[in-house]
């Protein structure tokens, strides 16, 4: 099992920046991937954006792209989402994702390992 706490949402106004971190523990050998996902109560689950734990190869959903950087740093075993240029339609539940088995998806299926989420609110 692995298991992971996000960090660092709140409210910021538009076109400001905020940090979220993800610390995962547990089987965290056994990590591909890690990736962030957003939620809102009009909304199915979104990908944001994922990471290769490996070789740190990103991807991005096009309405971050440039805007949202994640890294992470698995010789401490923890992501991060650099969000800036923030925009009211960002304001979600933002998730952490971990998987065990594929390299890198936009799926969220494909992530057996979730944390509790952490609100981020934009104002306009």
């Amino acid at each position: 099992q692995v298991q992971l706490v996000e960090s660092g949402g709140g409210l910021v106004q538009a076109g400001g920046s905020l940090r979220l971190s993800c610390a995962a523990s547990g089987r965290t050998f056994s990590i591909t991937a890690m990736g962030w996902f957003r939620q809102t109560p009009e909304k199915e689950r979104e990908f944001v954006a994922t990471i290769n734990w490996r070789s740190g190869r990103t991807y991005y959903a096009d309405s971050v792209l440039g805007r949202f950087t994640i890294s992470r740093d698995n010789t401490k075993d923890t992501m991060s989402l650099q969000m800036s240029s923030l925009k009211p339609e960002d304001t979600a539940v933002y998730y952490c994702a971990a998987s065990p088995t594929f390299y890198a998806s936009r799926d969220a299926g494909k992530y057996n390992y979730w944390g509790q989420g952490t609100q981020v609110t934009v104002s306009s």
